[in-house]
């Protein structure tokens, strides 16, 4: 007998090869007609695979979040069997679920637009209308498969399961007509797909080859309910409005060019953002008893195959030809330069813990096809920093690294999580070195009272580490900071401390890096704030907006007082109106105001108005200055008074 544990503790005794299907019907037949998949011991299955011996067995029924991905599936199989049908010939590769949607690569004969969109989302309801169509699971045997493809002109699928081990069973599923090779898990029919939208067209290798063919990707994203779908399409507007490419280019911070594909070349106000994030970093630092340093860019070979990084690391490298016998590579870490500080001298247990921060240039060669604006770089900046230590002081310095993360994040307002990042399959060092550095991590986690999930199998080839995770002002995630805890690259650069008994030992090493890069940092701030950054962070913090020529000599007089007091001021001295200067400042995203009028100049004061509308009201200059001055000094997030 099969036993399935239900969430309530209750247990089912299902007949042996009963799927989650059958459990759902023992329950109950409405129960059965609504199910959409089956977790089984944690794990998204399909409805209709056997359950094991005895298993811990969750229903998720149609409607329920966690089932989102089965019919994101599922609506996918349903696009790429309309696509066939308006685009007779079309092979069709890979077309699984991804967060927030799915996708489809597709071979066209003829390449579609994006205005074809709407043309297969039609073909989609119309499919609809005529079911609904039951997914069918068929077993197979890989033979079989690459027959049936081969004989369909199905090149890709062919590849697929040539791929595959001889002999292993492999399945299709089938929906009114259309079969895809496909492990699941998929809905019971398209009857629950009713709210969707196609999204977009992007070119895609196959397999991510740049050699191999390039083919049509679609995406777009399904939900149970139209609210739903209504409300994420919302916040796909506002992320539109939000990307940072745009508003890069419309504020005037950067831009990006094929001459130096990935390296952003930083206008004088993005620089502001840059320079103003590594004072805030050097202030951080320095009052953590970190020491700033400087590391070449460019290393002989050999430190990285000592470090480990060339057998790991090489195909991500920018190398250089042979220079009087000898091969050179761009970095694309600053921690085996950190040893080499460290070990331009001896060290005594005394000396330890010794933090060594940087602001890292490294250059990593991301394929083309994956780089995205400020977000995924070949040229980073890095907030480096390596901490060497003893193994007692290790749960102490990780725990002052999460305290100066929450510093920093508090400081942008946003909200982070946690995640413990354990070893992955590719990785130096022993199973007991793995074992010792995840617990002290989970420890100074518990002990800085941070919660977190476990996230298996992605710490560093030579590291586990704490990935820290933040949610923006509309919703999205994105990963900030890393702290990593590495007992490994001490010993293949040979660093060593003296104890109190006079013998030497290996430090460990904390790599720590909370804004992640600067230019990555900048791209996520920038779409947090729409632009509109805090004072102290803006670019222009203070537009001077005289009403007419002859308050120039005042307006001059109140932007060198605004700049004395440090202060980003620019003075608009166009013969516009002040209507229109207050419409160009407020496009500029400028947070502050100042009207002057020939009162003002009489009374040496100031109309103030902020970002949005926001009518202060007149108030002397001084006060002004004083007061904008202190919430610059102070990085806050908004006026003491909003």
């Amino acid at each position: 007998m099969t036993q399935a544990i239900l969430p309530d503790g209750n247990e089912l005794e299902l007949p042996d090869g009963s799927s989650g299907l059958d459990a759902a019907r023992a329950i109950g037949p409405r129960l059965a007609d609504a199910t959409a998949a089956v977790e089984v011991d944690g794990e998204l299955r399909d409805l209709r695979l056997p359950l094991p011996e005895r298993a811990h067995l969750r229903i998720l029924r149609v409607g329920d979040d966690d089932a989102l991905p089965v019919l994101r599936h599922s609506t996918a199989h349903l696009m790429a069997e309309a696509v066939q049908h308006l685009w007779p010939g079309t092979k069709v590769a890979i077309g699984p679920a991804i967060e927030d949607g799915f996708y489809y690569d597709f071979d066209f004969p003829e390449t579609p637009g994006e205005a074809d969109l709407a043309r297969i989302e039609d073909e989609m309801r119309a499919i609809l209308k005529r079911g609904p169509h039951a997914y069918e699971r068929i077993e197979t045997t890989r033979e079989d498969a690459v027959a049936r493809f081969t004989a369909e002109g199905e090149t890709y699928k062919v590849e697929i399961a040539e791929a595959l081990p001889e002999g292993e069973q492999v399945t299709f599923y089938e929906q009114d007509g259309f079969v895809d090779l496909c492990r699941g898990p998929h809905l019971q029919s398209t009857k629950p797909i009713k709210a969707f939208k196609l999204t977009s067209l992007a070119g895609a290798y196959w397999r991510g080859d740049s050699d191999g063919p390039m083919l049509t990707r679609i995406y777009g994203t399904a939900f149970f309910d139209q609210a739903d779908l209504d409300a994420h399409l919302e916040r796909i507007e506002e992320a539109r409005k939000r990307d940072h490419r745009r508003l890069g280019r419309e504020l005037d911070l950067f831009h990006l060019s094929d001459i130096s594909p990935g390296s952003p070349f930083w206008h004088p106000r993005g620089m502001v953002l840059f320079n103003e994030l590594g004072r805030f970093w050097r202030e951080l630092n320095t009052a953590r008893g970190y020491q700033e340093v400087k590391t070449p860019i460019l290393f002989g070979t050999d430190l990285w195959k000592r470090s480990g990084h060339w057998d790991n690391y090489r195909d991500k490298m920018f190398l250089t030809e042979q220079v009087e016998g000898r091969q050179f590579g761009l970095k694309p870490m600053n921690c085996p330069g950190h040893v080499e500080i460290y070990n331009s001298k001896r060290h005594s247990y005394r000396d330890l813990p010794l933090r060594l921060a940087e602001q890292g240039l490294v250059h990593r060669n991301e394929a083309s096809g994956s780089m995205h604006g400020l977000l995924r770089v070949r040229h980073i900046t890095q907030d480096d920093a390596h901490i060497f230590c003893r193994w007692d002081q290790v749960e102490d310095e990780v725990v002052g690294c999460l305290d100066l993360a929450k510093v920093i994040y508090d400081t942008f307002g946003l909200d982070v999580r946690a995640e413990l990042s354990t070893r992955p399959d590719k990785r130096l060092g022993s199973e007991e070195e793995w074992d010792r550095m995840e617990s002290a991590l989970a420890s100074a986690l518990a002990t800085a009272g941070w919660d977190y999930d476990l996230n298996p199998g992605d710490g560093a080839f030579y590291a586990p580490k704490i990935d820290l995770h933040m949610r923006d002002s509309i919703g999205r995630s994105w990963q900030m900071g890393t702290i990593q805890l590495d007992g490994w690259m001490p010993q293949r650069l040979d660093a060593t401390y003296t104890t109190s008994e006079d013998q030497l030992e290996r430090p460990f090493m904390i790599h720590r890096a909370l804004f992640g890069a600067f230019e990555r940092f900048i791209g996520i701030l920038i779409e947090h704030f729409a632009g509109a950054f805090p004072l102290w962070l803006a670019p222009v913090q203070v537009a001077v907006l005289p009403l007419s020529m002859e308050l120039r000599d005042y307006g001059d007089e109140v932007v060198a007082a605004l700049r004395a007091a440090g202060l980003r001021a620019e003075l608009d001295a166009r013969e516009e109106k002040v209507g229109r200067k207050i419409h160009d400042a407020e496009v500029q995203k400028v947070p502050v105001m100042l009207v002057l009028g020939g009162r003002e100049a009489e009374a040496r004061s100031v109309s103030v108005r902020r970002r949005g509308g926001v009518d202060v009201g007149v108030r002397p200059l001084d006060d002004v200055v004083a007061e904008l001055a202190a919430e610059a000094a102070e990085r806050r997030l908004a006026p003491a008074s909003a």
